[in-house]
């Protein structure tokens, strides 16, 4: 199953970043997917499959 990812996406995470936040922004798409963290503003490229597979739930949806 594929998932719908929409720039501005706001997901929250299975594990916890380092600085303490769960959720994070979408902010890159395509064969990797962009996330910035919304507590400390670090920003990570995850390959699409880690991404889905990391995913628990999304916060909010994007335009």
């Amino acid at each position: 199953m594929v998932l719908e990812i929409k720039l501005g996406d706001v997901v929250r995470l299975k594990k916890v970043h380092p600085c303490g936040s769960y959720e994070w922004q979408v902010v890159r798409l395509g064969a990797d997917i962009g996330i910035k963290c919304l507590q400390c503003g670090r920003r990570v490229l995850l390959e699409r499959s880690v991404f889905e597979r990391r995913v628990k739930e999304f916060v909010s949806r994007g335009d």
